[in-house]
């Protein structure tokens, strides 16, 4: 991966057809996604529970992009082996996740992946300031973690801060949550270079008829740009 701050679109298979990932992840990419995001999540960090590194695994083949692994589960630490071995190039934990956050992104640069932190709505810039050279990414979240479709939280402040904490870094930072094409345009203009979208690509299309995902990325892509 090299690094650029051009503006990507990660569909989150959080929103597409559980029984058909493979072919969703396929979907999406020749509609114009760039990167594949995937949610984690474990019922006991976040309320809903989704899918582990075995469903990453099984996917990969079928990722020729970015596979973007966001991990809403605690403790992290023992389960980056399995993910990186499943074939992650972006996994990234959360900093309320567990108390050795600094740790976590050392492991996962070691298992040869690219590093992110996430920061839940209630969770300041300045909990990341000490890791701007450990991360690869940082996520902002802009719904309160743990299930898809909901209501965007107004983070741009947070995402100019990390901006200029970034400066010159090679530092993506990423959006998820209620992105759209009403949202993509505020954040983009802040500073975010990643957004992360679910229902709003999703929605009215299926593997059968792709044409409406490529639709939706395109309209929040000419939107945000």
């Amino acid at each position: 991966m090299t690094f650029d701050r051009s503006l990507k679109i990660a569909p989150s298979i959080l929103a597409s057809d559980f029984a058909n990932f493979g072919a969703e992840c396929a979907a999406v990419e020749s509609q114009g996604a760039d990167w594949i995001h995937v949610d984690v999540m474990d019922g006991h960090f976040v309320p809903a529970i989704t899918f582990g590194a075995q469903t990453c695994a099984a996917i990969r083949p079928h990722i020729k992009t970015v596979m973007d692994v966001h991990l809403m589960i605690a403790p992290v630490d023992a389960y980056l082996q399995g993910f990186a071995d499943a074939g992650a190039d972006i996994i990234t934990a959360h900093v309320e996740a567990g108390p050795h956050i600094h740790r976590t992104l050392q492991n996962i640069r070691s298992l040869g992946c690219k590093a992110g932190v996430a920061l839940n709505p209630g969770t300041p810039a300045s909990a990341v300031a000490d890791l701007i050279d450990d991360v690869d990414l940082i996520c902002v979240m802009t719904v309160n973690p743990g299930f898809g479709g909901q209501k965007f939280i107004d983070m741009t402040a947070k995402v100019r801060t990390l901006r200029e904490m970034i400066g010159d870094r090679p530092v993506h930072i990423e959006i998820d949550g209620g992105v759209d094409p009403t949202t993509a345009p505020l954040v983009r203009a802040a500073g975010a270079d990643v957004l992360v979208a679910g229902s709003a690509v999703f929605r009215g299309g299926s593997v059968a008829n792709p044409a409406p995902y490529g639709e939706n990325i395109r309209a929040i892509r000419a939107a945000a740009e």
